[in-house]
């Protein structure tokens, strides 16, 4: 099943908790958190109290990807005020099973996000207790950046390495550069799980969503 996980860090904030009712009724799958800290990237986002603060808006599922140095620290604040799924990523954790386990452990589910250049060998050891794979196709802690089309081969490298592993295969998300025009081959490569930003929040959010699900369709068929 795919589905679409809108990036609110292309929506508008003066008007953030009217645009995700739309992303709700329009038929998106789960709201996208990308949380930044000056650190582990350049620029910084929103933390606790503005995801907080939106909980009650929807009762959509808060996909929270962390682009936090040792993101450890934070796992049961990001819990409290709302978040479902966290995603951390495997270069920001000096110990990533601990991090994973303690998402876990907390009632949320697990992702592991790669940076363009980091193999996917990187998850050789940890891919049987993840529930996503999120492979970034843009370096991250921009939005607005063009997909890198080298980062097609790797949905497809997870899906290998959890069969050489002998385990099933986590949902794999794919984040940054991702459009109309080019959601159709990055389905076709494995992805299942969608996040786009400025693709569903520049213009009509009904229109553009519809789109996704269209073709969401059309890879199915």
């Amino acid at each position: 099943m795919y589905q679409l996980s809108p990036s609110i860090l292309a929506a508008d904030f003066a008007v953030l908790g009217e645009q995700l009712s739309q992303v709700e009724a329009a038929g998106a799958d789960m709201v996208h958190i990308d949380v930044m800290d000056g650190q582990f990237v350049p620029r910084i986002s929103y933390g606790m109290p503005v995801i907080e603060s939106i909980r009650s808006v929807t009762k959509l599922p808060f996909d929270v990807h962390l682009m936090v140095a040792e993101p450890y620290r934070f796992i049961e604040d990001f819990r409290a005020c709302g978040a479902d799924l966290i995603t951390v990523h495997a270069e920001a954790c000096t110990h990533l099973h601990s991090t994973v386990t303690k998402i876990k452990r907390c009632g949320m589910k697990a992702g592991v996000a790669l940076n363009p250049a980091t193999p996917v060998e990187f998850l050789r050891h940890i891919i049987g207790e993840v529930d996503m794979v999120l492979v970034m196709t843009v370096n991250p802690g921009f939005g607005g950046q063009k997909f890198i089309p080298g980062m097609l081969k790797k949905p497809g490298r997870v899906m290998e390495l959890a069969k050489e592993e002998g385990v099933f295969c986590p949902d794999i998300q794919v984040d940054g550069g991702i459009t109309l025009e080019n959601i159709g081959e990055i389905l076709k490569a494995g992805a299942n799980n969608i996040v786009a930003g400025t693709s569903v929040f520049s213009g009509d959010i009904k229109k553009n969503i519809s789109g996704f699900k269209e073709a969401f369709k059309n890879a199915v068929k």
